[in-house]
């Protein structure tokens, strides 16, 4: 075995390390279910729904939101708003004739970015529980009981959910959430989540802080930050939404990309809070550091250092190698892996975050978003 070979093992023994020493953990820990005291409660509850030229979807989310097991009048609808379609109007039509929910519109002139619009719309928000969805997510019924029992805890100061139904049918994205479930379930029964999710996520009123006005990962912004002043967020699989996505792999580059460009940019900007907060930062912070920083670039050394071995070892032969992995990854894209595609689907979000890591070293990324109109279709 030469050089190349060698160093290719170790590349890939160091890589896989801490994941071995994560299944060992949640093996010992076996959590399930929330790690929260969970009672029912009912509290009052603002839903907070950021807009931006949703003509084609508004209504189907508003009908989403009526449609919760909830009493309406205690709830508000703070929409927060800077389209330049019909959006506004759409909103108000619908709201005329309803004595509840109350509707707070909130109207920017221009559009200055998600997290600046976050932060008007939760200031805005009066009430005990203060919700955030998307336009383009649905909610199953049950949705606010579920999260108002966690936060009946008074440990605990938010929570969020998994997608249990990928619409739009991509087994990628469903693999990926399978996996990201675990490890936030096993987070939370340590101490606390990192990520939180825009589809659905709640926090008790009265912890919410101030984000980044630049943020790209606003919600799980907002999460560590609660977590820092002494709060408990965690992750509970009873908390449900649907959200869309792409199997494609160009397709999902600029959604997944996006979202990782946030999350490491959030981490290096809170690096201060590494091995600090219990096991947050002990154990939670530093497993996301190698997930999302460390590991990606392991990986991608990995494969190019075992082309090399591959090619020094047999000629043309280790051709083999990279033809392999343009496979695993052509098939994984189109869904027909079968056992292996969650084991592809973390390969996908490592593709993601190197090239978010490059992209915020070329200093891009900004708090705006394109609307998906491929997308947006799942919810016509």
């Amino acid at each position: 075995m030469n050089t190349l070979a060698v160093a290719a093992l170790a590349l890939l023994a160091v890589t896989a390390a801490p994941y071995v020493g994560y299944l060992a953990l949640y093996a010992w820990v076996r959590p399930s279910g929330s790690p929260a005291d969970k009672r029912e409660s009912e509290p009052s509850v603002s839903i907070v729904l950021p807009t931006y030229n949703e003509e084609k979807i508004v209504e189907t989310k508003l009908n989403d939101i009526l449609e919760l097991d909830y009493p309406m009048e205690k709830v508000e609808l703070v929409v927060v708003d800077s389209s330049t379609d019909d959006t506004q109007d759409i909103i108000r039509e619908y709201f005329a004739e309803l004595d509840a929910p109350e509707l707070v519109l909130l109207e920017e002139d221009e559009r200055r970015g998600l997290a600046p619009a976050l932060n008007d719309a939760y200031a805005a928000a009066s009430n005990e529980m203060v919700v955030k969805t998307d336009c383009d997510s649905k909610l199953p019924p049950n949705v606010l009981r579920e999260a108002a029992a966690n936060l009946a805890d008074d440990d605990i100061a938010a929570v969020t959910g998994r997608n249990v139904e990928v619409l739009g049918g991509s087994e990628v994205e469903s693999g990926y959430r399978g996996v990201q479930s675990h490890i936030q379930q096993l987070e939370s029964h340590l101490d606390s989540t990192l990520i939180f999710h825009g589809p659905f996520s709640a926090f008790e009123n009265d912890a919410i802080l101030p984000i980044d006005p630049n943020s790209l990962a606003d919600d799980t912004e907002l999460a560590l930050k609660i977590r820092r002043q002494g709060g408990r967020v965690i992750f509970d699989p009873a908390v449900q939404y649907m959200e869309a996505s792409f199997s494609d792999f160009v397709k999902r580059r600029k959604q997944k990309d996006r979202r990782g460009m946030g999350l490491i940019r959030l981490l290096v900007q809170h690096r201060d809070a590494l091995g600090k907060y219990g096991k947050y930062g002990k154990v939670v912070l530093p497993f996301n550091w190698w997930f999302m920083i460390v590991s990606p670039w392991l990986l991608a050394a990995t494969l190019v250092v075992g082309t090399g071995a591959a090619f020094s070892l047999f000629g043309v032969g280790g051709l083999v190698l990279p033809a392999a992995i343009a496979a695993f990854a052509y098939l994984g894209q189109k869904d027909v892996l079968g056992p292996a595609q969650a084991l592809y689907s973390i390969f996908d979000t490592q593709v993601s975050l190197v090239r978010a890591s490059v992209e915020l070293l070329r200093g891009r990324g900004d708090g705006t978003w394109e609307v998906d109109a491929e997308l947006r279709e799942a919810f016509e």
